[in-house]
């Protein structure tokens, strides 16, 4: 219950600031907004969530035939509904090892699934982050924006030097939690088995890049449709609400928000998102606009998000726990 109680206040903190924001003006420019043009974005994040099933579905290699293509959409819905529920996103793995252990998939595949589905996430970033670059060299950028281009441009470096540390010095690495799993008192017997856990996640990792180039191809192609429709969104929002506004510069706002909320350990980055969002697009399209553009957004990219993958999360995970409780009690 208290999980669900700071859930609740961060989406209620979330939704005060754009209503702060937007005063009384926010009000008649949500009820102005296309209904058509809801709908279709809606359609936009369900069409994601086909697009990363089909992703699922291809790292797995030949355990993705035996998940079947219903069964990998709701596996998606369930993990990015814990993604959207637990601080940083740290329910999310945990969700899609357990669904996937049920599918006869072993920790250590789906574990390394999901490491390689979050490095062809950043590979798209650091791709879109160098064509925007080469577009800043012969397109006058404002302040503002190159800003963002900068703060992205370190946030992302920052990400590719630690994983490339960790992937350079991962020895060096298992011998120092090694160390510090001793002095907090751990067995020999438990510091072996988190080890041979751990080797077995790099095997796995190591069986996944070693898939067809043509599939790992077809997965970052795969990526780049699924975050070009994602970041596409608020820029339909703020095209529906009248407002000129490149793609380039809300492409960096929703990066730098997002990674915001993440950084904060609130639950989807509620609130996070929401107050850095809103100090930097609110210079650019001004503070009521600006207000309903971060609702809309929010509500079709993370309550959406909540409401749909809800139930799917129910069905897939907390009801077969709770039928095999009732079996124990009984």
């Amino acid at each position: 219950m208290t999980r669900f109680a700071w859930l609740a206040l961060a989406l209620l903190g979330a939704a005060l600031v754009p209503a702060w924001l937007g005063g009384s003006e926010l009000l008649p420019r949500l009820m102005a907004f296309d209904t058509g043009l809801l709908l279709t974005l809606l359609g936009m994040i369900v069409l994601c969530w086909v697009i990363n099933a089909l992703r699922l579905r291809l790292l797995l290699g030949q355990h993705g035939a035996t998940l079947g293509r219903v069964r990998s959409l709701g596996v998606v819905m369930a993990t990015e509904f814990a993604i959207c529920t637990t601080p940083g996103g740290s329910g999310g793995p945990l969700t899609l090892m357990t669904l996937l252990a049920r599918e006869r998939i072993g920790p250590a595949r789906s574990g390394a699934v999901f490491a390689m589905d979050q490095l062809n996430d950043l590979l798209f970033f650091f791709c879109a982050m160098l064509a925007i670059a080469g577009y800043a060299l012969f397109h006058s950028l404002g302040r503002s924006q190159e800003g963002l281009l900068l703060g992205s441009a370190l946030l992302l470096c920052s990400a590719l030097a630690l994983v490339l540390m960790l992937m350079r010095y991962r020895r060096a690495m298992m011998r120092f939690n090694g160390q510090v799993l001793r002095r907090l008192g751990m067995s020999a017997l438990r510091r072996r088995r988190w080890a041979r856990k751990l080797l077995h996640f790099i095997d796995a990792l190591a069986q996944t890049w070693r898939l067809p180039r043509r599939t790992l191809a077809l997965v970052f192609s795969l990526t780049c449709a699924h975050w070009g429709l994602r970041y596409s969104v608020l820029y339909l929002v703020l095209q529906g609400l009248g407002v000129e506004l490149a793609w380039i510069p809300s492409f960096l706002v929703q990066m730098l928000s997002l990674s915001a909320g993440q950084f904060s350990l609130l639950p989807g980055g509620a609130g996070a998102a929401e107050l850095t969002s809103a100090s930097l697009l609110a210079p650019m399209v001004g503070s009521p606009t600006a207000a309903a553009a971060i609702l809309i957004w929010r509500a079709v990219t993370y309550y959406f998000y909540l409401l749909a993958g809800g139930p799917v999360f129910v069905c897939l995970l907390a009801r077969p726990l709770l039928a095999r409780w009732r079996r124990q009690a009984g």
